[in-house]
C-alpha cells in the first residue's frame, strides 16, 4: 500500500496506534500534571477500550500498526539502538557518572527491553549502578528517564502530507522525546525506507493535533498553546516548496487546556462537512497563506474560518455540525472529545459513545458513527483522532 494522505476523509488504509502500556502505570497524582495527563487511567480498562478501537478499524479493513512493534523492530539495528540511547540520555539532569552507567545498561538490553525502558521510564530506585551525587540527592522515586504517557496520542508527533511525513516539534518539554522516537522509526524502519521527512523536532513548534488536511492541497493549522506562528510559517514554506499544498490556513485558537489543539475544536467527517465546537465557531478566524513566488509568502487578512476554508477548498459551503445541543452540553461534550472524531471514509467516523448529543447530530447529518468506549482512554483528553496517525489514505473523490 503506497504511503501518504492528502485529506482527513479519504478511505483510511493504514494507521499507527499506540496500545496503552506500562508508561501509563507510572502516572501518579504527583507527576501527572508535569507529564501533561489530566487523569490517572485504569490501565487494563484503557487497554480493553483501545483493543476495541483497533478492532473497529480492522473490521473496516484498516491495517493497524502499533508504535511499540515498529520501535522494537527499529531497535533491532545497532545504529538505531545507539541513537535511541543517545537521545534519551541527552537530559542535563543526569550527570556524567549516572549517564555513563545508564548508557552501558541500556545498550546491553534486547530491543524489547530497551523499548520498554525508554518509554516507561526508569526511577532512581531501579538502577543498580552509577551511584554518586545525582543518585544520592534525588528522591528514591524520582524518574531518571521520564515515562511517555502521551505516546497514546500518535497524531501529535507526525503528520503525513501526501507522500512526505512531517516530524513535528513539541513546545512542551514533557513531549519532546516522542518526536525523537517517531523520527527514529521513520528514518530506520524498513517499512518507511525512502520516505522524506520534513520539518523536524528541532524546528519551530508545530504539533500534529493542530494540523488538519481539509482537502488535497489545503491545510489548516491551529496557532495557540502548542503551535506557534513561526511554526506555521516554517511548515508552509516546506509544503509549498515541495508542491504538497497550495494554501495553508493559519487559525488562531484560544489559549485554554480544553482547546489546546485545532482538532479539539473541529474535525472533518466528510469532504464538505466538519464537526465543530459551537461556543467558539463564530469567533474562529483564519488567515490564508499562499505563495506568489519562490520563497514569497502572501498572508491574507482574517476571515471567518468556514468562509476561508470553503474558498481554499473550492467548494460552495463547508457545512458545520455542532457539538451538543446547547452551550452547556456543547462545552461538556467538547471536553469529552466530542469534536475529536476519526474519519475512516467520507461520512464514516469513529467517536466516543459517551457524546450522545454530538453523535446524534452527526447521524442526522448523514454521518455513520462507529461509537467506541473511552471512559479511561479519554482521561488524557484525547479522542479517536488524537490516538491515530493515518499513514495511508485513498485520495478523496467527489461522490465517495
Amino acid at each position: 500500500m503506497p504511503l501518504g494522505a492528502s485529506s482527513e476523509v479519504g478511505w483510511l488504509r493504514t494507521v499507527i496506534l499506540h496500545r496503552p502500556g506500562p508508561e501509563l502505570q507510572r502516572l501518579t497524582p504527583r507527576n501527572n500534571d508535569k507529564l501533561l495527563f489530566d487523569g490517572i487511567p485504569w490501565v487494563s480498562r484503557a487497554q480493553d477500550e483501545h483493543d476495541a478501537f483497533a478492532a473497529a478499524l480492522r473490521d473496516r479493513e484498516v491495517e493497524v500498526l502499533y508504535l511499540m512493534d515498529l520501535l522494537v523492530e527499529t531497535l533491532g539495528a545497532a545504529e538505531a539502538r545507539a541513537r535511541a540511547v543517545d537521545d534519551v540520555l541527552g537530559s542535563l539532569h543526569l550527570g556524567d557518572t549516572l549517564r555513563d552507567y545508564l548508557r552501558s545498561f541500556l545498550l546491553e538490553l534486547a530491543p524489547g527491553g530497551l523499548a520498554t525502558a525508554i518509554t516507561a521510564g526508569i526511577r532512581n530506585d531501579e538502577v543498580r549502578g552509577g551511584f554518586g551525587l545525582v543518585t544520592s540527592l534525588l528522591a528514591h522515586d524520582d524518574f531518571l528517564i521520564d515515562p511517555l504517557p502521551n505516546l497514546l496520542f500518535t497524531r501529535d508527533s507526525s503528520v503525513w502530507v501526501r507522500d512526505r511525513v512531517v516530524i513535528t516539534s513539541f513546545a512542551m518539554p514533557a513531549r519532546m522525546r516522542e518526536t525523537q522516537l517517531t523520527d527514529l522509526i521513520y528514518s530506520a524502519h524498513p517499512r518507511f525506507a525512502g520516505t522524506e521527512r520534513i520539518h523536524g523536532a528541532g524546528a519551530e513548534h508545530v504539533e500534529g493535533g493542530d494540523v488538519l488536511l481539509l482537502a488535497p492541497g489545503v491545510i489548516a493549522v491551529g496557532v495557540g498553546e502548542r503551535t506557534t506562528p513561526a511554526g506555521v510559517e516554517h511548515l508552509a514554506r516546506q509544503v509549498f516548496e515541495r508542491g504538497l499544498a497550495e494554501t495553508v490556513l493559519a487559525v488562531p485558537i484560544t489559549q485554554e487546556r480544553a482547546t489546546m489543539h485545532l482538532d479539539t475544536v473541529c474535525t472533518m467527517v466528510d469532504v464538505d462537512k466538519i464537526v465543530m465546537y459551537p461556543n467558539v465557531a463564530d469567533q474562529l478566524l483564519a488567515h490564508a497563506v499562499t505563495q506568489s513566488g519562490p520563497g514569497v509568502l502572501d498572508v491574507a487578512g482574517a476571515e471567518p474560518f468556514l468562509v476561508a476554508a470553503a474558498k481554499a477548498m473550492q467548494i460552495d459551503t463547508l457545512h458545520r455540525i455542532d457539538t451538543g445541543l446547547d452551550p452547556v452540553t456543547a462545552e461538556r461534550e467538547q471536553w469529552d472529545d466530542g469534536n475529536n472524531t476519526l474519519a475512516i471514509a467520507p461520512r464514516l467516523a469513529v467517536a466516543y459513545e459517551r457524546n450522545v448529543e454530538t453523535n446524534s447530530r452527526l447521524e442526522a447529518a448523514g454521518i455513520e458513527v462507529i461509537a467506541i468506549s473511552g471512559s479511561e482512554l479519554g482521561s488524557g483528553r484525547g479522542g479517536p483522532r488524537c490516538m491515530s496517525c493515518p499513514i495511508a489514505r485513498d485520495e478523496p473523490r467527489p461522490g465517495m
